[in-house]
């Protein structure tokens, strides 16, 4: 089913390192670093992706997405409807990331844990 966008201007490089997908549109990470987005965007899910290389790892929640850059900063777009993108870190030092419905996570290379995004049903609570 494609009605929805998601299969809307498919990237058709074959140099891809990573893939996420959300409810309806899509990530993909190339293997310069830079990342390519496709499929719908009624809901702003495309919207402020970056144009710049340096992303080392990608994640994507239903309307939101999020990748690592090299360097250990986290990047957020999308849709902001449900405060997906609502305290997402600023600072550096992240290792890895990772998506839930409305919310995102990211390990810091102390193993610690940042959430941000969405907390309805306690998705941030108690946080380790």
């Amino acid at each position: 089913r494609s009605s929805d966008g998601q299969r809307n201007d498919a990237p058709t490089l074959a140099d891809f390192v990573a893939i996420a997908c959300g409810a309806c549109h899509n990530v993909g990470l190339r293997n310069d670093g830079t990342v390519v987005t496709w499929g719908d965007v009624t809901d702003n899910q495309r919207n402020d992706a970056p144009t710049s290389a340096g992303f080392v790892a990608i994640a994507c929640g239903v309307d939101q997405s999020v990748a690592l850059r090299n360097d250990g900063t986290v990047v957020t777009w999308g849709d902001v409807a449900d405060n997906q993108r609502n305290d997402a870190p600023t600072s550096a030092g992240f290792v890895a990331i990772a998506c839930g419905c409305w919310h995102s996570v990211a390990l810091r290379n102390d193993g610690t844990v940042v959430t941000w995004g969405e907390d309805f049903q306690g998705q941030r609570n108690d946080a380790p």
